[in-house]
C-alpha cells in the first residue's frame, strides 16, 4: 500500500469516529428534559432589633479627671538651727495625725533667750515698783509742804510726781514682756507639728542638718478630703446643679467616682461643690470641682494624682428611653419594625448623646422594636427578617 492510500484510509477512519461521536451526542441529548426558566425570590434582609422600654430615665453626665488633695503645703521652719529629731512619719508617703511632732530644731539657744528675757522682765518690774514708790513719796511731800496754801488741792507737778520716770519704766516693762513673748514664740517654733491629718509627698531633710528660716523641708498634703477637677462642655452643665454656677439651690449633684488601682476596680461617693468660674480659653470647657470625703479611709485609697472617671447624677426625664448610639440614624431617625415585619422610619427627639448610647425623650413607644444593625439599602416600609438582640439595654 502506497502512501496515498494510507492517507485516504486515515481520513476515512477519522470521519467515521466523528460521525459516531455526533450520533452518540444526539442520542444522549434527546433524552434530557428541557430546563424551565424560573424567577428567583427577592431576598429579605435580616436585621437585629432591640425592644425598648420607656419610663423615667436619670441623665448621667460622664467625665474624667485627676485627684488632687484638698490642702497641700510646704513644711517651712520659722527659726534657724540644727535638726535634732525627725519623726518616722516624715518620709515620702508617710502618714501623720493633726498635731503630731514632725521635726524638732535644737532649742538650747532659744531656751537661753527665754531665760534672759524673763530676767529683764523681772528687772523692769522691780524698777517700775521703785519708781512708783518714789512718785508716791513725792506726792506726799508736796501735800505736806503746801497743805496750808491755796495749791494744796492741786496735783503736784509732773516732775515731782515722777510721771516721766513712771512712763519710761512702764514702757520698758512692756518692751521686755514683748521680748519674752517673742523668745517663747521662737522656742515654740523649734517644734514643727502637723497642721492636719495627712501624708508626706516629698521630704528633703535629715537629723544634724542646719536649716534656715524659709527653706522648705517637706511637702505635706491633707488626707481628710480630696478634689477632682473634671472639664465638661457647656451642654453637659445643663443637666445637673453646680453651686454658684448654674441655677438652683441646695447641695450639688451626687457623683460616683470610679478608678482602677492595685489591680482592683473601686468606687467612691462624691458631690459637686463648685466650678472654677471661667471657661478654658483653649478648650472652651468649664472645670467642675468634685469633693470626696475621707479618700484614704479605704485600702487602696483614692490616692492623689490618680486618674479617675466620674458619673454625675443629673436630672430625671419622664417617659424617655435609652437606645444604642448605632440605632440612631441621620437626621435623628430610628428604624422601627412593626408587627408585619416591615421597617418604618420614626423621627425622634434626642435629649442627650453619649459615646455608646442616646437618650430619646419622645418619638418611641414602649415595646417598639428598634433596628440596631446597618443596611446598605433601606426604604420606608420594606420587608425584613427580625433577629432580636440578646442581653440588657445599654445603661
Amino acid at each position: 500500500m502506497n502512501r496515498t492510500k494510507k492517507r485516504i484510509l486515515h481520513v476515512v477512519i477519522t470521519l467515521v469516529v466523528i460521525a459516531f461521536g455526533a450520533a452518540a451526542f444526539l442520542v444522549l441529548t434527546a433524552g434530557k428534559p428541557q430546563l424551565k426558566r424560573t424567577k428567583p425570590p427577592v431576598p429579605v434582609p435580616m436585621v437585629r432589633t432591640l425592644i425598648v422600654k420607656t419610663g423615667p430615665q436619670v441623665v448621667t453626665v460622664r467625665g474624667e479627671g485627676t485627684v488632687k488633695p484638698l490642702r497641700e503645703i510646704q513644711l517651712v521652719p520659722e527659726v534657724n538651727g540644727k535638726v535634732i529629731y525627725i519623726s518616722p512619719a516624715l518620709v515620702d508617703g508617710g502618714g501623720y495625725k493633726n498635731g503630731q511632732l514632725l521635726l524638732r530644731i535644737d532649742p538650747v539657744d532659744y531656751e537661753l533667750a527665754v531665760t534672759l528675757a524673763r530676767a529683764r522682765v523681772k528687772d523692769s518690774e522691780s524698777r517700775l515698783k521703785v519708781t512708783e514708790e518714789e512718785a508716791a513719796a513725792g506726792r506726799d511731800e508736796w501735800r505736806l509742804l503746801y497743805k496750808d496754801s491755796a495749791d494744796a488741792d492741786k496735783e503736784p507737778p509732773s516732775l515731782v510726781a515722777k510721771e516721766p520716770q513712771l512712763a519710761a519704766a512702764r514702757a520698758k516693762l512692756a518692751a521686755d514682756r514683748a521680748d519674752l513673748r517673742k523668745a517663747l514664740l521662737h522656742l515654740e517654733r523649734t517644734r514643727l507639728t502637723a497642721p492636719f491629718n495627712g501624708r508626706v509627698s516629698e521630704e528633703n531633710v535629715d537629723v544634724g542638718q542646719y536649716v534656715s528660716t524659709g527653706k522648705a523641708l517637706a511637702s505635706l498634703f491633707s488626707t481628710e478630703a480630696a478634689e477632682i477637677i473634671v472639664p465638661l462642655d457647656d451642654a453637659s452643665l445643663y443637666w445637673f446643679y453646680v453651686p454658684g454656677f448654674t441655677p438652683g439651690s441646695g447641695p450639688g449633684a451626687m457623683v460616683k467616682v470610679s478608678a482602677h488601682i492595685a489591680g482592683r476596680a473601686l468606687t467612691w461617693s462624691g458631690r459637686v461643690v463648685r466650678a472654677e468660674g471661667k471657661l478654658d480659653e483653649r478648650t472652651r470647657m468649664v472645670n467642675v470641682v468634685i469633693y470626696v470625703d475621707k479618700p484614704y479611709a479605704t485600702m487602696p485609697p483614692l490616692a492623689a494624682g490618680l486618674f479617675v472617671t466620674v458619673q454625675i447624677r443629673g436630672r430625671t426625664l419622664e417617659n424617655a428611653t435609652v437606645i444604642p448610639r448605632a440605632a440612631l440614624r441621620e437626621d435623628n431617625r430610628v428604624w422601627v419594625v412593626d408587627r408585619d415585619s416591615r421597617l418604618n422610619f420614626h423621627r425622634v427627639k434626642v435629649a442627650r448623646l453619649e459615646s455608646r448610647h442616646a437618650i430619646v425623650s419622645s418619638g418611641l413607644e414602649d415595646g417598639d422594636m428598634v433596628v440596631t444593625s446597618r443596611l446598605n439599602v433601606v426604604t420606608d416600609g420594606m420587608k425584613v427578617r427580625v433577629v432580636p438582640v440578646k442581653g440588657k439595654e445599654p445603661s
